[in-house]
């Protein structure tokens, strides 16, 4: 009796470990088997792709939310309230660095370093930035524009 069902267990064993093999080699094949041919021809577009990157630069929801209403009353932001500040927030922002804060740059919404040195000279003016005027968005610049967005 012990015998048979040693060798049950056995055969249930191999039978589980057949399923798993078949199934993982249905799953890698099935990989395959949707895979584009190689005529398939790739859309070519005149447009310019616009950078989508959201930086909050360490705010949360509601305190991006707080800066894209300031952005909104002062500095002709026009996107959404959504508390993720985009390319169209940072745009605005460029717009008030390049008047007030020494910001040279394009006004392209991407945070680069020039962004960031400007909004540095603007945290150091009121809001509590002691650090180096450097272009590096670390803890004490984060920092500060969070008390910038929580005094707005």
């Amino acid at each position: 009796m012990r015998t048979n069902l040693v060798t049950r267990t056995l055969l249930t064993a191999a039978t589980a470990a057949t399923a798993v093999a078949l199934a993982a080699g249905s799953l890698a094949a099935a990989g395959t088997s949707f895979a584009a041919p190689s005529a398939a021809h790739s859309a070519v577009t005149t447009e310019a792709v616009a950078p989508q990157a959201v930086n909050n630069l360490g705010l949360n929801a509601t305190q991006a939310k707080k800066v894209q209403r300031w952005l909104k009353t002062y500095w002709g932001y026009t996107g959404g309230i959504d508390g993720r500040l985009g390319p169209n927030s940072w745009k605005a922002f460029q717009r008030c660095l390049k008047k007030y804060w020494g910001y040279t740059g394009p006004i392209d919404g991407v945070v680069g370093n020039g962004t960031v040195k400007g909004l540095q000279r603007l945290l150091k003016s009121s809001w509590g930035y002691h650090g180096a005027i450097d272009g590096i968005a670390g803890s004490g610049t984060q920092a500060a524009f969070k008390r910038f967005a929580n005094a707005h």
